[in-house]
């Protein structure tokens, strides 16, 4: 079952009062700095067959952060870029919070299309075609992280939940923060969400015909024993 750990960068001085977008040149901060060194010691004990990253440079310094000491360089998908916010790039929320758009991205994001941008649909179709071109390429056994944006990795879990578009705004991603995701023969497993904690990965199941476990199902009836 291949294993994706996705990672917010880390903070910038644009993070929270301007929806930076892709605005060229905004780093991490000292703040952020801290947070990917941080990120980089949570997934220390953890094999990453890949590390890759939006070519954004707060991603990239997030990414080249959990990079150090491994023999594992930062390869770059321009698939998980952040979502083309077109004309609201660079303006700051509260003044778009004003803007009737505004409450369409809040609770229909599926039917939005940013002014001179992307749609949330596209952002969504093209960063989960990128996951699976990843988790094929890597095969069962590969683990990778993949640092992004706030919305791209929101789309992202929305999808391995199962949950329509329109219901990504109930899932957060905070800057640093680690979600996982297992991709099984049948469907996927979110295994952290959010997490700022160490990350211990469980093992998978025994497996058997077909990559399904011995019950002839990827899911354990009952809730199963977790992990120790």
């Amino acid at each position: 079952m291949t294993t994706l750990l996705l990672a917010r960068h880390g903070l910038t001085d644009l993070t929270g009062p301007v929806l930076a977008g892709r605005t060229p040149g905004v780093h991490l901060s000292e703040a952020g700095r801290a947070q990917a060194a941080a990120l980089a010691g949570r997934v220390a004990g953890v094999r990453l067959d890949a590390i890759v990253s939006s070519p954004l440079e707060r991603c990239r310094e997030t990414a080249e952060a959990v990079a150090q000491g491994r023999e594992t360089d930062v390869r770059v998908d321009d698939r998980f870029i952040e979502c083309g916010y077109g004309e609201w790039t660079g303006r700051p929320l509260a003044e778009l919070a004003k803007e009737p758009l505004w409450q369409v991205v809040q609770a229909h994001p599926s039917a939005v299309t940013f002014p001179g941008g992307e749609s949330l649909a596209a952002m969504q179709q093209r960063a989960v075609a990128a996951v699976r071109e990843w988790n094929r390429t890597l095969g069962s056994k590969g683990v990778y992280l993949v640092c992004s944006h706030g919305d791209v990795i929101k789309a992202i879990v929305a999808d391995a939940l199962g949950l329509h578009l329109d219901q990504f705004q109930r899932i957060t991603a905070d800057p640093a923060a680690l979600t996982v995701i297992r991709y099984a023969p049948l469907r996927p497993f979110v295994l952290r969400l959010n997490d700022m904690g160490e990350l211990r990965l469980p093992e998978d199941s025994e497996e058997k015909d077909g990559g399904e476990n011995i019950t002839g199902s990827d899911a354990a009836v009952g809730g199963g024993p977790g992990t120790t």
